[in-house]
């Protein structure tokens, strides 16, 4: 966990995350944190694990707000930005990290449209007008010093095809067009905008194919040979999130243990 350095006087006014209750979330949040970062920690509901999320932040220094936040309700997002800034302050980054899988893994042939519409809602429609909503509220308000940006995780399924959850790929594919889309809008407004995809990284998502994926990568499905962890996400969120890739727009980062490379 990074904790905070006390000498590192650098404004960065506060992130907001989505889906921040554990796993790639919660490593996020820790990392914002020790960077100097104070904490909207959104998530569906309020948790236990996302009470345990927010103390472990706490503990690193940043002042931390736990939010409830529907990422499918757009509607409702315009209201909790407003909210959100009332008690914690001004925000400068956020980081859509919420998102849901299929309903269950099948052939392509079985998808049903309510598991479509799940991943478009969330995973797509609403991170793509959370997005458009948090870029108005900066928008609206004079740069100041603090760096501003939006980072968008996605997965290796933008690139990589996975036909026993085809509507997850169809809503991350369309999300890394979105990024794509925002970076270009927003390059000239002071407002950087980045996508992560991460690759097999071991969380409650990717549990139910453990054994699977245990022998795909001692196989050699991976470069390196070994899970991702949150905190391979985090390191690099942190580094977008505090203007370390300067000139970079629209840059997607894949953390995946060269997954993607192709090889023979």
């Amino acid at each position: 966990m990074s904790v905070r350095d006390p000498k590192a006087a650098v404004a960065r006014g506060a992130a907001l995350i989505t889906g921040a209750r554990r796993g790639i979330g919660r490593a996020i949040a820790l990392e914002l944190a020790g960077l100097g970062f104070d904490l909207a920690l959104a998530d569906i509901g309020p948790s236990d694990d996302l009470a345990e999320t927010a103390e472990l932040a706490r503990d690193a220094g940043a002042r931390v707000l736990q939010q409830t936040l529907d990422v499918s309700a757009i509607d409702s997002h315009d209201a909790a930005l407003r909210a959100i800034e009332h008690d914690i302050g001004h925000l400068t980054c956020l980081v859509n990290n919420a998102g849901v899988s299929v309903m269950s893994r099948g052939d392509l042939l079985d998808a049903s449209p309510e598991s479509f519409d799940r991943c478009i809602e969330v995973n797509l429609r609403g991170t793509f007008f959370l997005t458009q909503a948090f870029a108005r509220v900066l928008i609206s308000r004079p740069r100041g010093d603090a760096y501003r940006s939006i980072v968008t995780i996605t997965s290796s399924n933008v690139r990589a095809v996975s036909i026993a959850r085809g509507e997850y790929c169809v809503s991350k594919a369309g999300l890394a067009m979105a990024s794509l889309l925002f970076a270009v809008r927003l390059a000239n407004e002071g407002i950087d905008v980045f996508e992560v995809q991460p690759g097999i990284i071991a969380t409650e998502m990717t549990a139910p194919s453990k054994g699977k994926y245990d022998t795909a990568i001692a196989d050699g499905l991976t470069a390196a040979s070994r899970w991702g962890a949150p905190e391979d996400v985090a390191r690099v969120v942190g580094a977008m999130a505090s203007g370390a890739l300067p000139y970079t727009v629209g840059h997607a980062v894949p953390v995946d243990g060269g997954l993607l490379i192709p090889r023979f």
